[in-house]
């Protein structure tokens, strides 16, 4: 008999069977369900139908729900195998919507402890899909037995469904730990996986007992590789954990998968060791090496998944994948061009400058071939490439603005962009080449984005470069061309220069004085404002109104502002710029972030961890936390009076993870005081605690606690906040630095680990001893970026002091100025914070803002000599705050 395909139904066309399928028609055919006899084919046809209609993302109402679910039930009276097994899919579906879906528990039941083998495992997911809470002590037994049922696909259901009730009632669910034991013995690949999940899941909350099972497992040979996988992958997490690295008992168990015979094991193996914390060149060797023969696999998923390893490992350990050179040479024909540009993108990384130009050539052969993700991957390896191979720069940068002539969307460009400007701020040699290829560039740029990003660069670079007057061109012409937000950028880029070229600074304002008349009201009043500042002539205004944009939050500014439009009280006196939060960020770049920070939560931003984190990345998350805590702070009545948040710092740890209660302090600076939030963790089940607080004492008598305001109850796993509000010296000179001794106090009571409702309401008093916390400089500076320090330092001559210390206990330049950053919590600027390598000199460059609002500037020189020499000079507005500033170093 021959079998009619879809194409012959549909005249030769392939097409959907269920195409423009409407829902209401699909329901109404649901009644069909109650027909007798009940004819299985066409009640398999409308189940099909029910569930195509429900997964294009027709909503279905719990109404509509419920009398389909009701109408399916008839389908029990037939016992046809394909109707019931559909039949359970649908239940699956609809028990998500419908209403009273229990009825069918006896059913389900019925069916999984029936005779029917091809019943049994569908009807257990089906059964544990509608199971709640309640449920949980009826199906008990039939799941045991279902957990060791020798029929595969009935285990395999029973495990994965325990997966999902695990949920649900926790409690039962460890108690299958024997038969989950017993099934992790069978022969069967997937139910050793699935019951190795299960003993995970009942088990991961007591890692001395994970650690066991894994002991136990990595000694016997598991079957399935699948099991295998997940085995490495929990070893991976407890080593992760241990922060042991290869001295961890586990890392030989992950070194012995890479001689596995199945190929998922020995890459989960390689994977894990590629991606543990702590790992050297040397201990990738193994790894390598098995990568290297993937690379030269029939397979393109394991030559893929080699290739792109290798590309990872080559990121911080390049010289570990030298070896593979040879093979991934041979990557880069192959004729999936996805492995060809990862191949080509290693070599990049690998090479040496002598294959630099060769490894170019090759790149160009097949970048038309490519999509636009992995051209831009090819653009990531060249920047990195750049800053490897500094002299290289010439033919890296044609090569890139080539690309940037090729047709591309938008995050392709940018990628571009991106690069180009990386390899001019970090290489002054490549400065006017980049600078050439980006004015080419914006003269056909279609993204405003872009455009602008350029005539901002330009304003900050091209006043720097040996002709300057050269980009003047291209910069008017940008007012001439483009639209209101690009011509505005322009505007200030003329501004820019006619602030620092003192001899282009005529021309400047003649064509600022041509913009006087254009249509746009930003760009006119971009220009009178310019022109005003230039035509006084005095670097102290060009250097605070062009050259170094307002330090200020944008949303702070936002908040402020409508505070003050509100408060009709406030409106007496002049709004002061002081009361808002500043930000490291220029304004610029807080504006291109405004949308990604929107997206932001209230609690991410609170809890993000830093470590890992670039600089930038910090101080942009630093943003969006410091604008959360002023919101949560201004809600607290005793803290309203204190004024202005002036600066959060990020949480330190006063406890170890592991500890039964884990707390961590956020410092909190305002104008005369400095609030300390504890966020407090109970990690134990059965005790609940309440009025917890922190009882601090400080080191300095200068400093006294005004407050403690206590959390008052804080159950298992769920963070509370406690604060202690602390008062600082009226005179900076007094102190700014202290230790406070801290002390977790709370009333402890017994209770239900499930609910967390007490036993009784009795409990007793308890403490807990916590690290000390730390008050520093650095709390009492905040971090503001000055685009053009040299401006900036020549406007600010009021006070100036000038201290020489010795740094007895670092022994490198690079050293030297991290801690010299992190104890004075300033912003580094003109890239500054990077010692320039093999060098014995140093200069950094530091701007803040001291508590009250003074501006700071530091400028440091270190010499290395028999220890690292530093010479500080301070400049502020503020005589106090430059013998505070200068006196703390020492």
């Amino acid at each position: 008999m021959k079998i009619k395909s879809d194409r012959e139904d549909d005249g030769g066309i392939g097409g959907n069977p269920f195409h423009g399928l409407e829902k209401s028609t699909v329901l109404q055919e649901t009644r069909g369900f109650n027909e007798t006899p009940i004819r299985a084919g066409k009640c398999v046809h409308m189940l099909t139908k029910l569930l195509y209609v429900m997964n294009q993302g027709e909503t279905v109402t719990a109404a509509e729900a419920t009398d389909a679910f009701f109408a399916m039930t008839k389908l029990f009276q037939c016992s046809d195998v394909p109707l019931r097994r559909m039949l359970f899919l649908a239940i699956r579906e609809l028990s998500k919507i419908a209403q009273d879906v229990i009825i069918v528990t006896s059913s389900l039941t019925k069916d999984m402890t029936g005779k029917e083998e091809a019943f049994k495992g569908p009807a257990i997911r089906a059964l544990c899909s509608i199971a709640d809470g309640g449920m949980m002590q009826q199906i008990e037994r039939y799941m045991k037995q279902a957990v060791v049922s020798k029929n595969p696909h009935v285990a395999s259901a029973a495990l994965v469904s325990a997966l999902k009730l695990y949920g649900l009632g926790g409690e039962v669910v460890k108690r299958w730990v024997n038969e989950a034991q017993e099934a992790l013995n069978s022969d069967n690949v997937m139910i050793q996986f699935h019951a190795l999940g299960l003993l995970y899941q009942i088990k991961k909350k007591d890692q001395l007992a994970v650690s066991k099972l894994v002991a136990k497992l990595s000694k016997s040979s598991l079957r399935s590789p699948y099991a295998c996988c997940f085995l490495i992958r929990v070893a991976f997490n407890l080593i992760e954990q241990s922060g042991e690295g290869p001295n961890s008992p586990f890392y030989d168990f992950i070194e012995s998968c890479l001689r596995h015979r199945h190929e998922m094991v020995i890459y989960e193996a390689a994977a894990a060791l590629v991606n543990m914390t702590g790992i050297t060149a040397k201990d990738l060797a193994p790894a390598v090496s098995v990568l290297q023969l993937f690379c030269s696999s029939p397979k393109p998923t394991l030559r893929f998944a080699a290739v792109r390893t290798l590309n990872k490992i080559a990121i911080n350990h390049p010289s570990a994948v030298t070896a593979c050179n040879l093979d991934l040479e041979n990557l880069i024909s192959d004729s999936n061009r996805s492995i060809a540009t990862l191949a080509i993108t290693t070599l990049l990384k690998t090479g040496n400058e002598s294959s630099v130009d060769r490894l170019m050539k090759q790149i160009t052969s097949f970048m038309t071939e490519i999509s636009d993700e992995f051209k831009t991957v090819v653009v990531d390896a060249i920047k990195s490439l750049c800053h490897k191979f500094p002299r290289k720069y010439s033919i890296l940068l044609n090569f890139l603005a080539s690309m940037l002539r090729d047709e591309g969307g938008y995050i392709y460009k940018k990628a571009i962009v991106d690069a180009i400007i990386s390899i001019v701020e970090e290489n002054t040699d490549a400065r006017e080449a980049g600078l050439a290829h980006l004015c080419e560039f914006i003269e056909d740029c279609e993204h405003t984005v872009l455009a602008t990003r350029i005539l901002h660069l330009l304003g900050r670079e091209g006043p720097k470069t040996s002709q300057p007057s050269k980009y003047i061109r291209f910069i008017y012409n940008r007012v001439l061309l483009e639209n209101p937000a690009v011509t505005a950028a322009a505007v200030t880029t003329l501004a820019k220069f006619g602030a620092v070229c003192e001899d282009l600074l005529p021309n400047i304002i003649t064509l600022l004085r041509r913009c006087l008349m254009d249509s746009d009201d930003e760009v006119r009043d971009r220009a009178t404002f310019y022109l005003s500042i230039l035509e006084q002539k005095e670097r102290s205004l060009n250097s605070t109104f062009i050259l170094n944009s307002l330090s200020v939050s944008i949303a702070g500014l936002e908040r402020a502002l409508v505070e003050y439009t509100r408060d009709s009280t406030a409106w007496s006196e002049t709004f002061d710029i002081k009361t808002v939060p500043l930000s490291a960020q220029p304004l610029a770049e807080q504006r291109a972030e405004s949308k990604v920070s929107g997206a932001v939560s209230a609690n991410q931003a609170a809890s993000a961890p830093t470590g890992g984190s670039t600089p930038a990345q910090a101080d942009r998350l630093a943003g969006v936390r410091q604008e959360v805590y002023a919101e949560q702070l201004a809600a607290i009545p005793d803290f309203a009076a204190l004024g202005p948040l002036f600066k959060s710092s990020s949480p330190v740890e006063l406890t170890e993870a592991e500890t039964e209660y884990v707390a961590q302090v956020v410092k909190h600076t305002f104008q005369n005081h400095i609030v300390l939030q504890f966020n407090c963790t109970n990690t134990l089940q059965d005790q609940l605690l309440e009025r917890v607080y922190v009882a601090i004492e400080p080191s300095a008598d200068e400093f006294a606690v005004e407050k403690i305001i206590p959390c008052q109850r804080l159950v298992y796993n769920q963070p509370g906040i406690c604060y202690a509000l602390v008062r600082l010296p009226s005179d900076p000179n007094e102190a700014v630095s202290c230790n406070l001794s801290a002390v977790l106090k709370f009333i402890v009571k017994d209770c239900d680990p499930n609910t967390f409702e007490p036993d009784s309401e009795d409990g007793f008093e308890d403490e807990y001893v916590l690290e000390d916390v730390e008050i520093g400089l650095s709390d009492h500076v905040t971090k503001v970026l000055k685009a053009n320090f040299g401006a900036a330092w020549d406007s600010l001559t009021e006070n100036e002091v000038e201290e020489t210390f010795a740094l007895g206990s670092v022994s490198s330049l690079q050293e030297a100025v991290s801690n010299i950053l992190n104890f004075m919590g300033m912003q580094a600027c003109e890239r500054s914070d990077r010692v320039t390598e093999g060098s014995n000199k140093h200069v950094l460059f530091l701007s803040g803002v001291f508590r009250g609002g003074a501006e700071v500037l530091v400028r440091v020189r270190f010499a290395l000599v028999d220890g690292v020499a530093i010479h500080v000079t301070v400049r502020s507005a503020d005589a106090t705050v430059c013998d505070v500033i200068a006196s703390s170093v020492g």
